[in-house]
């Protein structure tokens, strides 16, 4: 299909002012300094320490509960450390990031596959964009009919939230065994490390805590993905201009904390250095400016999401103008 027309959302002397604006930005990422990402990257631990060691008197079940979103909020708190937070040193962050409560993703892999992400002049693109969940014609026409159908209902909300997260861990199984298979050295390293971490913490799980090693995976650790899949859900669309791309959610206060504020997606990609806690600021201060930039893609909550695609598709899995993925 042919590549949509580019319209231009911005009046003349715009791209002057953006610059503007991001040189500004850059110059005080910061604002109030490290220390909310060194509270956040702290409490969250410490919370998850206390919720198993108390889980003999908390219980099974409310343990459970209040583990699935910490460990999804560890998932944001990753996020945030892979982007260059709290400090500049990435060696450092990588060890303050490395814990791997969520399990699935080694951190390393997580990091380089969200910056490659990040060409936004590639986002949503099959087979370019890691994190893209669209299919061009290719291999669309290849799949099988429950396949097809598979993909439709990952594009609405409850299929999203019921069966993305064991297709995502599908593909990452055949993705990461094709390159174990090959014998690629960092492949093996990573998982050996991730592995063995792995193992020691669902050993303490066990050992200190009500729950099974078992319940751990199955009950908080795969829920905890599926949560945050939710952000991801309608996070991206295809689009001529890769500025809109990338959505503006104007969730409520607790997706915005469990999500440390990336609901604001477009400033995100946009200004990807700047710290969780300042994107609402920038957001609000110069909200008509991101909504023309977008190209008007908002959401108003996830609310909004649930209403109107729980059971109806959010777009089509197929992607409208990347006919071919590169061949694998």
């Amino acid at each position: 299909m042919p590549l949509p027309s580019r319209t231009d959302a911005h009046p003349p002397g715009a791209a002057h002012s953006w610059q503007a604006l991001r040189d500004a930005l850059e110059h005080d990422r910061l604002g109030r300094g490290e220390w909310p990402t060194w509270l956040l990257l702290a409490g969250v631990q410490l919370a998850w320490f206390a919720l198993l060691l108390s889980s003999p008197w908390l219980g099974l079940w409310p343990t459970t509960v209040l583990l699935v979103p910490l460990v999804t909020l560890w998932m944001s708190v990753q996020h945030e450390i892979m982007h260059g937070h709290p400090t500049r040193l990435p060696w450092l962050n990588k060890l303050l990031g490395y814990a791997p409560y969520a399990l699935w993703y080694p951190y390393t892999l997580y990091r380089d596959s969200h910056l490659a992400h990040h060409r936004d002049e590639e986002l949503t693109l099959p087979g370019i964009d890691p994190e893209s969940r669209y299919i061009g014609d290719r291999r669309w026409h290849g799949l099988a009919l429950p396949a097809k159908a598979l993909r439709w209902a990952d594009k609405t909300l409850l299929g999203r939230l019921l069966i993305g997260a064991p297709l995502a861990l599908a593909g990452l199984a055949a993705e990461e065994g094709q390159r174990l298979r090959q014998g690629d050295r960092q492949a093996w390293l990573m998982w050996i490390t991730h592995g063995a971490l792995s193992i020691a913490l669902l050993a303490f799980v066990q050992r200190f805590s009500v729950l099974t090693a078992l319940h751990y995976v199955i009950w908080v650790s795969v829920p905890a993905l599926a949560l945050g899949m939710l952000r991801s859900f309608y996070e991206h669309r295809p689009a001529a201009a890769p500025e809109q791309r990338s959505v503006l959610n104007e969730a409520g206060w607790p997706w915005r904390w469990l999500f440390l504020n990336l609901n604001l997606h477009l400033v995100h990609h946009d200004l990807p250095w700047l710290p969780w806690y300042r994107l609402p600021e920038v957001y609000r201060q110069r909200r008509e400016h991101w909504l023309a930039r977008s190209g008007g893609f908002l959401v108003h909550g996830y609310g909004e999401l649930l209403r109107r695609h729980a059971m109806s598709p959010v777009d089509s899995p197929r992607h409208p103008f990347a006919g071919q993925e590169p061949a694998a």
